[in-house]
């Protein structure tokens, strides 16, 4: 068996995933690679809610908006900062 090392792992977030492996009574290298394995699913979910949600603005308000900014970032002084 390999040890590894997590670095910046503060006491209490130590002590928190001990005791909930304890409490489920698994191994803490078990209960990390549920957790893992959880935060995989869970994102994938999150980006398929996101990507495929209703719209949320119309064609029409999203070219107004568009056309808005356009003037906007043509007005004297939104560049003239040096580095731009």
């Amino acid at each position: 068996m390999e040890n590894k090392c997590i670095k910046d792992v503060d006491e209490k977030t130590w002590k928190d995933f001990k005791a909930i492996a304890i409490k489920n009574r698994i191994k803490m290298s078990i209960l990390l690679k549920i957790m893992v394995n959880e935060f995989e699913r869970n994102s994938k979910n999150l980006w398929g809610k996101i990507l495929s949600r209703k719209k949320s603005l119309t064609n029409k308000e999203a070219e107004d908006i568009e056309n808005i900014v356009r003037k906007i970032r043509k007005e004297r002084g939104f560049r003239d900062e040096p580095g731009f």
